[in-house]
């Protein structure tokens, strides 16, 4: 029986990449979404992926939407939480509300779909969490605080939720991605963009793919013995 995977922020990017690519590997896969409807519409068109709404910065929207997809699709198995924003400014221009909806949609996305399927999948003794961070998370990046903070949280995150799902057989797991060809980075000034590859030791972006191989690993039966680790996929950007 095929295992069921949520997929925050699933229908674009990096995540529409790893939807697609655990989809390949066998998974009921189901996209989350919070906006742009007609994107998720489409990509579902596009896929055969089902897309289902929710603010995963909201703890009782998490719960009740994944109650909903067990229900209709079963047991949920498999969660990468790959949901984010940005809200980039230098702190003494950053506002609380800049700060709380990076906070609360980043870092607090983690917890409330944890909450909502890491019980389930402890007494199942099977289980599989991703949390997508970032290079920025690791290293900092000016402008970025909130996003920075948030992203290195998550890597905190996954390492205490490890230790308390490792005798489940519930690993939980991170990848900090490097700058990725998605649409957030081609918003990028061009000037600045060139400027962040010249320090990408391979000389180019990543592609949402190369994240999406990570996650299908991370995913497997073989990555059984890998937990409370971060898988950094930057291009040798940041090493440590």
């Amino acid at each position: 029986m095929a295992r069921v995977a949520i997929v925050t922020g699933g229908t674009r990017g990096i995540g529409a990449a790893i939807s697609r690519a655990l989809k390949a590997q066998g998974a009921s896969v189901i996209a989350n979404f919070a906006g742009n409807a007609e994107k998720a519409q489409a990509f579902s068109a596009e896929t055969g992926i089902p897309a289902r709404c929710w603010d995963v910065g909201d703890h009782e929207a998490c719960i009740a939407g994944c109650a909903e997809v067990a229900a209709e699709f079963g047991p949920i198995d498999i969660v990468v939480n790959n949901a984010g924003v940005t809200r980039d400014g230098v702190l003494h221009k950053m506002t609380f509300e800049d700060w709380n909806d990076v906070m609360r949609i980043n870092l607090g996305g983690c917890f409330n779909m944890a909450k909502a399927t890491f019980p389930g999948m402890r007494e199942r003794g099977w289980g599989r969490i991703i949390n997508i961070g970032s290079v920025n998370g690791q290293s900092g990046q000016y402008g970025q605080v909130n996003y920075a903070a948030a992203k290195s949280g998550i890597h905190g995150f996954t390492k205490a939720l490890a230790q308390e799902g490792a005798k489940y057989g519930v690993t939980v797991n991170a990848i900090a991605p490097g700058y990725i060809d998605t649409d957030m980075v081609a918003a990028v000034p061009a000037p600045v963009l060139e400027k962040i590859v010249a320090k990408i030791p391979v000389g180019r972006l990543g592609h949402a793919e190369e994240i999406a191989r990570g996650v299908v690993f991370l995913t497997s039966e073989d990555a059984g013995f890998v937990t409370g680790s971060t898988m950094s996929i930057n291009g040798g950007q940041h090493m440590y």
